[in-house]
């Protein structure tokens, strides 16, 4: 699990990318109407990270969703840390459940939900769906907005 700092402790520095996903440091701030269900969705189009057999690059399109609870990912941290996975080798499935349990580690959410739509190789797109928790009543879940895979882009 990557470390966290009681407050922000990358905004405004110039910080460079973490060499792995144990190095880096999700950051969080207390999250504002505690007392409201709502989402926050952070997207990433462009994720990388090894395979671990060949050591090749495997993109993918993620979507992250969650109802905050007492938290709030801090987004500069949240981007240096998945920028971390780029030098990570790992399966698809491996990459997806670690960054979805990182989060909750770190923000103890109402609801979590990330899709990890995984660029094919081999022939073979592979998407990994991961969720925490139910959905508060009441919560707009908005559909991911990713095609199923037609040559994406």
């Amino acid at each position: 699990m990557p470390k966290h700092a009681s407050s922000p402790s990358l905004l405004g520095k110039h910080v460079p990318l973490p060499a792995s996903p144990e190095e880096a440091e999700l950051d969080r701030v207390p999250a504002p109407h505690q007392d409201t269900h709502y989402l926050a969705r952070f997207t990433a189009p462009e994720f990388t990270s090894l395979c671990p057999v060949t050591g090749q690059p495997d993109f993918a399109h993620l979507v992250i969703d969650y109802a905050p609870g007492q938290w709030l990912v801090e987004s500069k941290s949240l981007k240096l840390y998945l920028g971390s996975f780029r030098n990570h080798g790992a399966f698809h499935e491996d990459c997806t459940v670690r960054i979805g349990k990182d989060l909750v580690a770190l923000l103890k959410p109402k609801f979590l939900r990330i899709g990890a739509y995984w660029y094919p190789r081999g022939g073979m797109p592979i998407d990994v769906f991961w969720q925490w928790g139910r959905a508060p009543k009441g919560l707009w879940l908005p559909d991911p907005g990713v095609a199923p895979y037609r040559g994406r882009g």
